[in-house]
């Protein structure tokens, strides 16, 4: 009988140390495959404005929504709509005055304007904020991404 126990035991633990290795070297494999690198052509970061890039897809569906009427200049929804951005707080590029404009961005539940823009730019650029330009990130495109 104490001969069963001790083989029953054995066979465990051999299935225990089997699965256990199996596990490190799953993590092993996985760890040494080929690794989701970021093209040189998607960086992270603009190098222009220093800020990050975001992706179309990545924005709330109101931004694509505004992003849209840019692109066909209106209807807007709000009257400062298109207005001059001043960039007081410095995160965008130094351009001259004019040259930045503010759209809003709606966000659900308000009744006002809220928080949320998209700044364009004239040479096409496009940055979102969804903090009252507190913060800035580069909208990635075709047509503005270095």
């Amino acid at each position: 009988m104490v001969r069963g126990v001790t083989h029953s035991w054995r066979r465990g633990s051999r299935i225990a140390v089997s699965l256990i290795l199996a596990a490190c070297l799953a993590v092993v494999v996985v760890g040494c495959g080929p690794q989701a690198a970021v093209p040189a052509s998607l960086s992270t970061t603009d190098p222009v404005s220093g800020l990050p890039f975001i992706d179309p897809a990545d924005l709330p569906p109101e931004a694509l929504d505004t992003l849209g009427l840019i692109d066909q200049d209106g209807p807007f929804p709000f009257d400062r709509d298109g207005v001059s951005f001043q960039n007081r707080e410095e995160l965008l590029p130094d351009e001259r005055g004019g040259y930045y404009r503010e759209f809003t961005v709606i966000t659900p539940g308000l009744s006002h304007r809220g928080p949320r823009r998209i700044v364009a730019g004239e040479e096409g650029e496009r940055y979102y904020t969804a903090d009252h330009y507190e913060s800035f990130e580069r909208i990635r495109s075709p047509e503005n991404d270095p």
